[in-house]
């Protein structure tokens, strides 16, 4: 008893201590580390309280070791340093390079070697791995110890193989199936095809974003119970590719019901603003088209000059008739104005241009509808590579600061692309590209593309906020030659077009453009001159004429941002006035209307086109064959281009006609197509396709037709020029569209069901385009 009595003061040992020494340190100063570890001298101290003071050092990150012993009055600290890092190495990695790696990870060279931030460097470059699909890979971090307490970092990477998706299923579906959903995802089935032209490999990360995909897609369509239950990644048997199942709850489909506004803003008409409405009770229910309701509402707020009003969307929900009634409430929102906004990170662009994308300044009335949609546009610019928009308070609660902080991209870039045609062969383009020129947002390019028969340099600038206005200025020069087997002349051509665009709305533009070109049919070979038949020949003797015109192009375009995601269409037309100086006079109009629908739960796709053109010459002399319209199988499928239409047929002097293809005046052409999936796997990116083109190209008024002779064939026709009046020529085909990562390939097998004698047919025909 009397021994245990005097343990407990033992155990409890206090110190005092007048000195502190330190040991062992070769960077670091001594009073740097004795104010780590927070002792004061004189003061007495606990057990516990050194003990704290050692974990306090130890938490410093800069000592392997530390010691801390009482000697009497003094307090001997000894330390070992961590080394300092003489370089960083990367071994075993041939996917992502040193200098990528580099860029992960937080240690750095000439730096004190932390074992917690390497082992965290590790986990960072193996996640890098993960991102590609080596879900595998793995890392480890080593030192080399060398002289002056001093390390090389190694990190030993096995990269292990990639990783596929072996099979995306889907359970739950019953309106669409596991091909369509597919379609949507961002994740993607491998199969022997997709390993030479693709490779999908499995990205955790994607699969979140796959979900809302899903989401996104379902809601759009009017299906707001939608879903995800469960996303499930499993290993196969084999262990070397993954299942991902995707387990989902449709719901049922509604509709919108009634579409009612009220006002409870005192002298705001609700009639004005139900009437400004586009979406109808009756159509599939979409959370876009009530946003896009309430910013048409809110914009016509400001149009009216009312300010701080907010629109409310109250639905109910009719599960009888599955219906969604939605009722749009004006009201009066708080009475915030925009204080400032403050621009950081544009190191290269200027202020104006991120200004530009929004649509209140310093003292209008606050909207945060309109700041995250000025966020969204500035994100769409694509001079950076992240943009984000916060508001906070301002000088009062009235006041409301918007801070934008961008991190700058390269904007620049440099296009290698190919090309191949059956008309025009292959094809190689350069183009150089400045899409922020100088920080000011302007797009300066240069294209250089040439094919078997045809070459273009064009230079062109873009300006899509002239004079701070939501007004675009464009400007192509360029020079254009072709070459063609189509055609015994050649053709040069000099152009200068600037234009003026207006967004008249979310989907109409005007384009206002004048044209400057000067154009000259070229004699291939002199020594070949008898073979141009009598028109073009007089055309060529004609050398160079120029053509000074202004002109509008009014686009209306539904198919992005129409209410329906199912259908959409596209209408264009244009005119072009020739005359004002130049050598010619006319007026040439073009149209073009498009119309498409996806049917049978979208899985075909029916699209229809017209597309039409007139041209009265005005001018005392004759139009050329250049002036007038020629179709190209992109317009008329089934002919070689400028294989039908007018034609010169005078004989030459060995008998044959000189078969000179003239264009015409007028052409209408449409075309009917529906695509379809073959019931292969979605991922070879192979669909099918069937056609049907019906189109005319006629009218040869103000041409100089007197040289070509009578008499032509047997029949002894009182003129050699053939196809003048015009006549209805109709082709049937079909197209295997297949998507590859070289690029989009069409292949389309065509037959004539009604032409003429004269017309050059084309069964089969060949496109690709690709960038690389």
């Amino acid at each position: 008893m009397f021994f245990v009595s005097f343990a407990s003061p033992a155990m409890a040992q206090d110190y005092r201590f007048n000195s502190m020494k330190v040991e062992g340190n070769q960077r670091i100063e001594s009073a740097t580390i004795v104010a780590y570890t927070g002792i004061e001298r004189g003061k007495t101290v606990s057990a516990g309280e050194l003990n704290d003071a050692y974990q306090k050092v130890m938490a410093s990150g800069l000592f392997e070791t530390v010691d801390l012993e009482p000697k009497g009055n003094t307090l001997v600290i000894s330390v070992k340093e961590y080394p300092t890092i003489s370089v960083i190495n990367f071994e075993g990695n041939r996917r992502i390079k040193d200098d990528a790696l580099a860029k992960l990870i937080e240690s750095t060279a000439r730096q004190v070697f932390s074992p917690a931030k390497a082992e965290r460097d590790a986990d960072v470059i193996a996640k890098a791995y993960s991102q590609q699909g080596r879900v595998a890979a793995t890392v480890v971090p080593r030192i080399i110890r060398r002289s002056d307490n001093r390390v090389d970092l190694v990190f030993e990477i096995s990269e292990g193989d990639t990783i596929e998706v072996e099979r995306v299923s889907f359970i739950g579906n019953r309106i669409y199936s596991d091909r369509r959903l597919r379609r949507i995802l961002a994740t993607k089935q491998a199969n022997f095809l997709r390993t030479f032209l693709r490779g999908d490999t499995l990205v955790e990360d994607r699969i979140a974003y796959d979900k809302q995909l899903l989401r996104d897609f379902y809601l759009s369509r009017g299906y707001v119970d939608f879903r995800v239950n469960s996303a499930n990644v499993e290993f196969t048997r084999e262990r070397d590719a993954f299942y991902l199942v995707m387990d989902i709850t449709e719901g049922q489909q509604f509709k919108f019901g009634k579409i009612t506004t009220i006002s409870e803003y005192p002298g705001v008409d609700a009639a004005e603003y139900q009437a400004a409405l586009k979406v109808k009770s009756g159509e599939i229910y979409s959370p876009t088209a009530v946003d896009n309701s309430i910013t048409r509402q809110e914009r016509l707020s400001i149009k009216n000059g009312v300010d701080f009003l907010r629109v409310e969307p109250r639905i109910t929900r009719n599960d009888r008739d599955l219906t969604l009634d939605v009722q749009f409430v004006l009201t009066k929102g708080p009475r915030v104005f925009v204080e400032r906004i403050d621009i950081e990170g544009n190191t290269t662009t200027l202020d104006r241009v991120v200004r530009q994308q929004f649509r209140v300044s310093e003292g209008d009335p606050f909207n945060p509808r309109e700041i995250r949609a000025s966020a969204e546009r500035i994100r769409a610019l694509g001079f950076f590579s992240k943009a984000d928009v916060n508001t906070r308070e301002g000088s009062s609660p009235e006041q409301v600061i918007v801070d934008v902080n961008v991190e700058e991209q390269p904007t620049g870039s440099l296009n290698l692309g190919g090309s191949y045609s059956v008309s025009n062969g292959f094809g190689v383009a350069l183009g150089l590209t400045e899409n922020n020129f100088l920080g000011r947002g302007q797009r300066l390019s240069f294209t250089f593309s040439t094919a078997e028969d045809s070459e273009a340099y064009v230079f062109g600038f873009t300006e899509p906020h002239l004079m701070g206005r939501d007004l675009r200025f464009d400007l192509d020069l360029g020079l254009s030659t072709t070459n063609s087997s189509y055609a015994n002349y050649d053709t040069k051509r000099v152009f200068f077009n600037p234009g003026l665009t207006f967004n008249l709305s979310e989907q109409q533009r005007l384009k206002l453009q004048y044209s400057w070109q000067s154009t000259e049919m070229e004699d291939r070979d002199t020594a070949l001159a008898a073979t141009y038949g009598p028109v073009v020949g007089t055309e060529i003797a004609r050398g160079s004429e120029s053509a000074s015109m202004v002109g509008f192009t009014y686009t209306f375009d539904s198919r992005l941002s129409g209410l329906d995601p199912n259908a959409g269409m596209l209408f264009e037309i244009g005119a072009d006035f020739a005359g004002l100086g130049g050598d010619s006079q006319f007026i040439r109009t073009r149209a073009k209307a498009i119309a498409q629908r996806k049917i049978l739960n979208e899985e075909v796709t029916l699209r229809a086109t017209f597309e039409a053109g007139a041209l009265s010459w005005l001018g005392s002399d004759d139009s050329r064959t250049v002036d007038r319209f020629m179709l190209s199988s992109e317009i008329m499928r089934g002919f070689e281009p400028a294989g039908m239409g007018p034609r010169d047929m005078t004989p030459n002097s060995s008998g044959s006609p000189y078969d000179d293809a003239l264009g015409g005046n007028f052409y209408a052409v449409a075309r009917f197509e529906a695509e379809f999936p073959l019931g292969l796997p979605e991922e070879i990116g192979l669909r099918g396709g069937l056609f049907l083109d019906v189109g005319n190209l006629w009218d040869l008024s103000n041409v100089n037709t007197a040289a070509a002779s009578t008499g032509c064939g047997a029949s002894g026709a009182s003129s050699c020029i053939v196809g003048a009046d015009g006549s209805w020529r109709s082709v049937i085909g079909l197209s295997f569209l297949w998507t590859t990562s070289f690029g989009p390939l069409r292949f389309n097998f065509s037959r004539a069901l009604s032409k003429e004698d004269y017309d050059k047919e084309q069964t089969f025909d060949l496109t690709l385009q690709a960038r690389f």
